[in-house]
Order: C-alpha cells, then sequence, then structure tokens
C-alpha cells in the first residue's frame, strides 16, 4: 500500500493541473467532449489502452493482476450541472462544476497514475476497471430525451447506460468518492432514487386581448398542476423520503397570445421503489387533474431516473479502516441515513456491492453560486491516496476482502439484464386525457 500512496503524491501536479483544467471546461452530461478527451489523452500518456464509448462520451479501461480474484470498478464523473449565477459558470452554457465531479476526475488520473508504478499490482488479484463515466447529473430531460428518441442512448445517467451497453460486464463491487464541504470524510446509508418527468401542457393559442375565450391557457394549466402538487405534499410520507421539484422550462412564446404549450420538467425522489411508484401516480393525478379543470391536455413522459443508493456496509468498514491507515488523524463520519440527493450509483448497487462516501475540500452550497474546491489537495489528492488504500485492502491477499464482501452481499437483482428489465417497465408516455364529443373524458394515469 505504501508504493501506492507514494505514487499517488509522486504525481500531485498531474492531479491538481486536472482539477483545475475541469474546472475551467465545465460541460453537462453527454456533452463533456473536452473533458472526456481530456482525461483519455492523459490516460493514454500513462500508458493505458481505452474503450472509448461508442457515440457518447467516456471510456473505461482495465487492468488485470494476472491472478485470480474479483472485478473491482472505480469512476470518476465527467459532468458539470448548469448555475448561471455562478462567477465561474460558462457564460454561454451557464455549466459550472458546481458539483465536485472535477475533483472526482482528477483523483481518478491519479489512481490511474499510482497504478502504473513500478510494482503497484504485485500485492494484488483480480482486475481493477477505471472508468470516466458522463452524464450523472440528471438535467436537460429534453435534450436527453431526444437523444433517446435519436437512439444514442437509451437511458439518462451515464451508469445506467454504460451497463446496458455491456462496459461493466464482469464487475463484482464498485465504488467512487463525491466532494462534500463537510470537514470530515464521511459514508452515509445511501441515498434516495428517482424518476425523471418531462410534462408538456397543450392548450390552444388565441389572441390575449381580443379572443382569449377561445384559447386554452397551457400556462394557467400548468400552474394549477403545481398547486396541485404543492397541495399533496403533506400526505407523503416521512420515511419514504419524496421529494417533487417541477420546474417550468418554456412557458409561452408572446405576451399577446394564450400560452398554447408549457413545458415542465421535475423528479419524483424516494427511498424506495414501491415508494416512488405510488407517489408519482399521485403527482400525476394531480397534473392530470389540473388540465381537466382547463380542459387541456398534458403529456406525461415518465422515465426511469436513479434507483435508490444503498451503500455497503462492508466496504464501508474497508473504507473507514483504509482512511486511518493513510491518514490517521482524519475524521470518519459514519451514518446509517439515507441522503435525499439521487445518483446512478444506486443503480449499480441493485445489482452488486458498492460504496459512495465522500471527501472534504470543498465550501459552499452543493449546485449553487458559491460552490467551489476550496482544498484541492484533500478533495483530489488525498481523495486518490484514500482510494487507492481502500482499492489495495479489498485485493490483497488473494483479494480475501472482496470475496468475504461478495459471499455476504444479498443485491436486490442477480444480474444487469433483471435489474435493466425492471427499470423499463417504468417508462410510461403520452397524453394523459381523451376528450369525447359527449363531453366526458377518460384519464390515464
Amino acid at each position: 500500500m505504501k508504493n501506492l500512496i507514494q505514487a499517488v503524491e509522486a504525481h500531485k501536479n498531474l492531479i491538481l493541473e486536472a482539477e483545475r483544467y475541469i474546472w475551467k471546461n465545465p460541460e453537462t452530461g453527454y456533452k463533456e467532449y473536452k473533458t472526456s478527451a481530456y482525461m483519455a489523452e492523459k490516460f493514454r500518456v500513462l500508458g493505458y489502452e481505452l474503450t472509448m464509448a461508442e457515440g457518447i462520451t467516456g471510456f473505461y479501461t482495465v487492468l488485470d493482476t494476472g491472478r485470480e480474484g474479483p472485478e473491482v470498478l472505480i469512476l470518476g464523473e465527467l459532468d458539470s450541472i448548469i448555475c448561471p449565477a455562478h462567477p465561474d459558470a460558462d457564460p454561454v452554457t451557464g455549466a459550472v462544476h458546481s458539483c465536485g465531479h472535477n475533483a472526482q476526475c482528477a483523483a481518478l488520473l491519479g489512481i490511474a497514475a499510482a497504478l502504473k508504478a513500478p510494482g503497484a499490482l504485485d500485492d494484488l488479484s483480480g482486475r481493477i476497471r477505471l472508468c470516466a463515466v458522463p452524464a450523472e447529473e440528471l438535467l436537460e430531460i429534453e435534450y436527453r430525451s431526444e437523444l433517446k428518441r435519436q437512439g444514442k442512448i437509451k437511458y439518462f445517467g451515464g451508469k445506467t447506460e454504460f451497463l446496458s451497453r455491456g462496459y461493466f460486464d464482469g464487475v463484482d463491487l464498485a465504488f467512487m468518492v463525491h466532494t462534500t464541504a463537510s470537514e470530515h470524510f464521511t459514508a452515509l446509508g445511501g441515498g434516495v432514487g428517482c424518476i425523471a418527468k418531462h410534462v408538456i401542457y397543450k392548450g390552444r393559442a388565441s389572441h390575449a386581448g381580443a379572443s382569449p375565450h377561445r384559447g386554452i391557457n397551457a400556462l394557467y394549466a400548468a400552474n394549477c398542476g403545481l398547486n396541485a402538487v404543492n397541495a399533496i405534499r403533506e400526505t407523503f410520507r416521512e420515511e419514504n423520503q419524496i421529494r417533487v421539484h417541477p420546474i417550468i422550462t418554456a412557458g409561452g412564446d408572446m405576451v399577446n397570445a394564450i400560452p398554447e404549450t408549457v413545458r415542465m420538467e421535475s423528479y419524483v425522489r424516494g427511498a424506495g421503489y414501491d415508494a416512488i411508484l405510488r407517489a408519482n401516480k399521485r403527482v400525476n393525478r394531480a397534473l392530470i387533474g389540473a388540465a381537466l379543470s382547463m380542459g387541456a391536455n398534458v403529456e406525461i413522459i415518465d422515465i426511469p431516473g436513479y434507483a435508490p443508493l444503498d451503500n455497503n456496509e462492508s466496504i464501508t468498514d474497508l473504507a473507514e479502516e483504509a482512511l486511518h491507515k493513510i491518514l490517521p488523524d482524519e475524521t470518519f463520519d459514519r451514518s446509517t441515513v439515507r441522503d435525499t440527493g439521487s445518483t446512478d450509483m444506486g443503480d449499480l448497487s441493485r445489482i452488486m456491492p458498492v460504496l459512495h462516501p465522500y471527501c472534504p475540500g470543498a465550501k459552499g452550497i452543493g449546485h449553487g453560486n458559491n460552490y467551489e474546491i476550496a482544498d484541492p489537495v484533500r478533495a483530489c489528492v488525498d481523495n486518490a491516496k484514500w482510494q487507492v488504500a481502500l482499492l489495495h485492502m479489498l485485493l490483497e491477499n488473494g483479494a480475501k476482502r472482496a470475496k468475504q464482501i461478495l459471499a455476504q452481499a444479498k443485491p436486490q437483482f442477480a444480474s444487469a439484464k433483471e435489474y435493466l428489465d425492471f427499470v423499463d417497465t417504468i417508462n410510461c408516455q403520452g397524453d394523459r386525457i381523451t376528450y369525447e364529443e359527449d363531453g366526458t373524458a377518460t384519464v390515464r394515469l
């Protein structure tokens, strides 16, 4: 392990330069062209042969120790969020790494460099897959819907898309580390899952001054829908951790016409799939009822978002042990509480043991206009050291610890295919109201 830690330190400048480059070149999901190319170039300079994702951004590579054992996947996320108010946001796109993914990629590069050091794999068994993965932030739903319509992607989250393409075939367990504004290294019990929604209210245009009576105001219908969703919030049970947070992405074209089409995006989040699906039906009922009250229609496109994340307790135990070995003065905060954020790491947790903990080094509010990497050494270099230490402990001694974890693990689904088949049942689209000539209407939730 000492050899790996020293190798990370030896590549400190490489790591910190990567963090700055990626921070200065933020790109949102499935658009990370510069970031993916930069990471790929650095990996190739280190001597890696890469499998590039076909038609989209991202790549992976596999190191084989030559000794029998499980395969461990380590990930870094390429994409940014959108926050135009951030001082470092791209002036054209509003993109900014107010999420810390730039630190993840820098740490992944440091891990890759360390694993190329002489003797780095000597004590390890099994295989190691390093992956620069796109599109973790579940945003620009309309854009991703178009990619899906064109056949360029099937799933909105990069990890789920990579899983469906077979890019994670052979992987047995996985981990990655996110940055946090907390002072301490942290691991929670997991996170919530979500369904992504694209909602289109459909009215009828008319002159807003001369003939509003001839129109059907889609914006008013959408406002009624938002109010109806707000009215059912208090009925969600707290243990299910339901969160619904719609936005209007298009609300009309000109002020002197009744808005004919209004577009919205939203998530329905929850701690478990059953709770998410129940809440989603109630949200749909509220949205549809609003359209019905105005004589409008509403198209609701329900799309699989991300699965609830379950962090594996045994990998968490090992991560705490690894931290204290390399950074004995650091504190490890541990909780069984489930975060109310969502990540496509949850999808991997449905079929294998995973860990998605947090490393300090950031400050400000995540996804806010004041988030930044304040201490890049902790956020990137110490982060990489922690991950290689965890990797070493998993795969040393014939991968004894990794094998023990796998023997005890009980994932919800037996295979990627079984999980993805389930996820596909969530897809639903189309107009939700059929108006009949006799004045009746049929509703589909």
